[in-house]
């Protein structure tokens, strides 16, 4: 049942919105060990005209009553004080776990209580509770028993996306169901109940209807063997993030992302009022205007090495126009930015390098638009766009002032390719990355025209660069800057201490040796790729002192 209630003074309201928006709630995982392994009970919700989660499967759970607070004095194994240093607020978070306790007696009939239940005494209250004429505390003492919050763990914090009618900062608590209850569906808001693994939850075949909360949370309890295992990985947590969901657009309608979703970063920057209108999908030929003064063109040529396609970008103002990265040789493609520069004039054309995917597109666009090219050439051009010719070579640390208050900073960033550039957009801290830093994923680096060592130094360098965005040649904006050169310097040198590693117990290897063991997580599909990157590694620990090559093997050179 839901009542008003309020925080008391000092605690935290969750953010993501005006907090007066928000319903404050609270949700119970109980969990049992069953014959296949964890089982967790979930609950089918009741079908109601208008409620987008009627017949959704959720765990029992429900808005945080103004009479929950009256029962902290029946709590046992907590305190208010304890509670609320664990959900990280002032004050007011044992009303959470009395919430917590009072739904699931409420929606499926199990207590959480410091003695036996006696279930033809209780059945009333669970009536009283459901109808709001009685509260917790005047259950527990009229019974004669305390709630049991002592095997009860804290482990998540979800806000419902903006943009939402009824919008809820939920608490989410895990414990194990009590001994010698039989669950019982109230009827009301809940159907139907059933023990289920959460790999059974999850699969297809099971057909249910599944929040994206509660689909990640039995994705998260799909880790454990049994309630002990994930009760206790609840407890060691030293911090439980908020999940903070966007929705968005696809062609299917309405979706919601969550933070590790591509799309979350760029519908936060464009969508900060959760209107629900940004695109959740790149779809190639449309016209994004990430900010006033740029637009996203993708263009038709997707694939793994290439995802959604390259992204060219118009990036200017007052009609006049520069494209950084001009895509392959395409028609679709080349209409596709002609018609997102009108009734604009294209004035320049940049490329962040010449592989095939990237500047082929530049010769078309020249000759459409009269727009002379800038780049760099390619120390070692095998394989790469043969068609580029440049009006001149850009020298790193060059502005280029592309309309009123819009300038380009040149950035040279050698690695993934020796021409590679990356292009700052002064006025938004945003750099065109190019394939320099991809989102999700790691470049390839193939010699000779790639160098792992000039990568790391590159991405070292763009460290201290005002940067606030990425926008990279393929995928979404990404947000954060600092934190993925961070991840992608590290995920590098961890990667060149496992190639250390692995020549060190072979002691002699050729690549296809070293390959299986070096690149062991990654899909076998994929090794003739990882291949050219483990080339590059081993050519970096030549050059430091740390192996050596004979022309057909490498050796450890650290002995």
């Amino acid at each position: 049942m839901s009542g008003a209630y309020s925080l008391p003074p000092g605690s935290a309201a969750a953010g993501g919105g005006a907090a007066g928006a928000l319903r404050h709630a609270a949700t119970v995982l109980l969990l049992r060990d069953g014959a296949a392994g964890l089982e967790v009970l979930m609950m089918r919700r009741a079908e109601r005209p208008g409620d987008f989660r009627s017949g959704a499967c959720v765990f029992p759970g429900g808005v945080v009553d103004a009479r929950d607070r009256a029962a902290h004095a029946c709590c046992r194994g907590s305190d208010d004080a304890t509670m609320s240093r664990r959900l990280g607020l002032a004050a007011g978070g044992l009303d959470y776990a009395v919430a917590a306790l009072r739904e699931a007696f409420e929606e499926v009939g199990l207590l959480l209580a410091d003695r036996a239940v006696d279930p033809a005494a209780a059945r009333p209250w669970r009536q009283a509770l459901q109808a709001g004429t009685a509260g917790i505390a005047e259950m527990c003492d009229a019974l004669g028993f305390g709630l049991d919050l002592g095997g009860l763990e804290y482990c998540a914090h979800w806000l419902t996306p903006l943009g939402v009618p009824k919008r809820f900062d939920t608490r989410f608590f895990m414990a194990r169901a009590p001994a010698g209850q039989e669950a019982e569906a109230d009827g009301g808001e809940a159907s139907e109940l059933m023990w289920i693994t959460p790999a059974a939850a999850l699969a297809a075949a099971a057909e249910l209807k599944l929040l994206p909360v509660t689909r990640r949370n039995l994705q998260e309890l799909g880790r454990f063997a049994d309630a002990d295992a994930a009760l206790a990985d609840a407890r060691g947590r030293s911090e439980i993030r908020r999940v903070f969901p966007r929705a968005g657009r696809s062609r299917q309608g309405r979706e919601v992302v969550l933070p590790d979703g591509w799309a979350y970063a760029e519908i936060g920057r464009l969508d900060p009022e959760g209107r629900g209108h940004v695109s959740t999908e790149i779809v190639a030929g449309v016209a994004v205007a990430l900010s006033e003064r740029v637009i996203r063109v993708t263009a038709p040529n997707p694939g793994r090495m290439t995802g959604p396609g390259t992204n060219s970008y118009l990036v200017g103002g007052g009609g006049r126009w520069t494209v950084i990265d001009p895509g392959p040789a395409d028609a679709t493609h080349l209409q596709a930015l002609l018609a997102a520069a009108a009734p604009g004039r294209i004035e320049r054309i940049l490329v962040t390098h010449s592989h095939v995917d990237h500047s082929p597109g530049a010769q078309a666009l020249a000759e459409a638009t009269g727009a002379p090219v800038f780049g760099r050439y390619a120390e070692f051009p095998d394989g790469q766009d043969a068609s580029l010719a440049l009006e001149r070579e850009l020298r790193a640390g060059e502005r280029l002032d592309c309309g009123p208050d819009t300038t380009l900073e040149v950035i040279h960033t050698p690695g993934h390719a020796s021409n590679h550039l990356c292009y700052r957009l002064v006025q938004e801290k945003l750099l065109f990355s190019g394939d320099h830093v991809m989102q999700g994923s790691t470049v390839v680096i193939n010699p000779p025209d790639g160098d792992m060592a000039a990568y790391l130094n590159a991405l070292r360098e763009l460290q201290g660069a005002d940067l606030e965005w990425l926008a990279p040649g393929h995928g979404f904006l990404v947000a954060d800057p600092s934190a993925v050169l961070r991840g992608l310097i590290a995920h590098r040198l961890a990667r060149e201490a496992r190639v250390l590693a692995a020549l060190k117990r072979q002691g002699r290897a050729g690549l296809d040796a070293l390959l299986p063991e070096v690149y062991a997580e990654v899909p076998t599909v994929l090794h003739p790729v990882a291949r050219r990157s483990l080339l590059a590694h081993l050519i970096k620990l030549e050059a430091d002192g740390c192996a050596e090559s004979d022309g057909a093997d490498w050796i450890y050179a650290l002995d």
